[in-house]
């Protein structure tokens, strides 16, 4: 049954709201600050920016200071007004993804397999991420690399890893691939006698080769989008500082039993503070019934409906991963195993998007070097670009059904 708008969970996003306003907030103060900088001569500018402020100083010089100081917070406070505007043109609007549900096939705790069909192509095991839900890839009719896939004779059969319940609390990484990705695969192997393709997307690649090479012989070819593997390759500050946060994040878990939605959110929001402030300031100007309007509310409420990581699976990916940089240096284990990519033997296919500032470019190149035989490919998009953005079937979804039927 359809549910009506009024019917709908309130919208709580951009999530963290808190942080994007005191990003505001703090770009004001510092705004102001430099302005009293400026005026004593003390503001130092960097290097690419210093020609522009030479040709600026003189009108700068002549202007009425009480006037400068009422122009900058009126900037400010229209700065303020188009992110509120935005926000609140979000909430209200009535727009809501409705795509019909695929068949669920196997389930086991939170986790389920859909099943995309047809029946008779060749079965495609896509494994997404713990922290981001599914159904990005499978966002709206137009953009489903799920549906588009199999429109073109696969059978895409989708991970589904819901919210972790109560008993899955003390889940590690090797209960997600030994135990879940284990059982999910069966199922597939139960559908279709042909060892199928396994797609991993971001973290769910790092799980894919895990998966592949604890079952081989069940597995015909790997797919790798956007996978980190050495975490220290194009590391960004906002991740090269995460030994300060570690303390801190480590608390958290220990009295919340789980890293939340919203604290993983702030993570993200490192990478490009002003983000989600400008991309809400474009919306507040789009026609609210428009096809742009309405692309922007399906990915944003994605977007905004995180999944948190439980305890063990955060700490093995903050502390482990991105910190101690376990997978490069081939100290992260499965179920006791080291997983080591040099040990694939079978047809892969890496795809590196160029845009990528989620998962730096060579950080996923570092896994491609180390499949032996490893295909690349390097489409000009970014992390989430790469699956729902423009020209993603062009750079993307047909490249690599290009690839999977070389395989069949």
């Amino acid at each position: 049954m359809n549910r009506t708008a009024t019917d709908m969970p309130r919208r709580l996003g951009p999530r963290p709201l808190g942080l994007h306003l005191a990003m505001l907030a703090l770009s004001s103060s510092s705004s102001a600050a430099a302005l009293t900088l400026w005026r004593q001569g003390w503001l130092a500018w960097k290097p690419e920016v210093r020609a522009d402020a030479r040709a600026l100083a003189p009108s700068l010089a002549s202007a009425d200071p009480a006037e400068l100081d009422r122009a900058l917070k009126r900037v400010q406070s229209a700065r303020l007004k188009a992110f509120a505007d935005g926000v609140l043109a979000y909430r209200r609007n009535p727009h809501r993804r409705n795509m019909p549900a695929p068949e669920v096939v196997w389930s086991e705790g939170s986790t389920r397999l859909l099943d995309y069909r047809p029946a008779g192509g060749l079965p495609l095991l896509v494994i997404p991420s713990l922290v981001n839900r599914a159904y990005i890839l499978d966002l709206t009719e137009r953009r489903s690399l799920m549906r588009w896939l199999a429109g073109r004779g696969f059978r895409p059969l989708l991970v589904d890893w819901g919210r972790p319940e109560e008993n899955e609390a003390d889940f590690t990484l090797t209960d997600y691939v030994a135990g879940r990705l284990d059982g999910a695969l069966d199922a597939v192997r139960g559908l279709d006698r042909r060892a199928p393709a396994i797609l991993g997307y971001c973290m769910g690649g790092n799980l894919a080769v895990a998966l592949a090479l604890r079952r081989r012989r069940d597995v015909g070819s790997l797919v790798l989008m956007a996978t980190p593997w050495d975490f220290h390759a194009g590391q960004p500050p906002a991740i090269a500082a995460l030994p300060l946060a570690a303390t801190g994040l480590s608390l958290t878990m220990d009295i919340v039993g789980e890293l939340p939605t919203d604290m993983l959110q702030g993570l993200f929001f490192g990478l490009d503070p002003f983000l989600v402030i400008r991309k809400f300031e474009r919306f507040a100007r789009l026609d609210p019934a428009s096809e742009r309007a309405r692309e922007f509310i399906e990915l944003e409420d994605w977007l905004n409906d995180g999944v948190p990581l439980v305890t063990n699976v955060a700490r093995e990916c903050l502390n482990g991963w991105y910190i101690a940089n376990t997978p490069e240096k081939r100290r992260w284990r499965i179920a006791g195993r080291t997983v080591d990519p040099a040990r694939l033997d079978l047809p892969t296919l890496v795809l590196v998007p160029a845009k990528d500032r989620i998962v730096p470019p060579e950080s996923a190149l570092a896994l491609a070097r180390a499949i032996p035989r490893a295909e690349i490919v390097r489409p000009p998009q970014g992390h989430i670009a790469m699956t729902v953005g423009a020209g993603c079937e062009r750079d993307v979804w047909q490249p690599l059904a290009a690839w999977l039927d070389a395989r069949k």
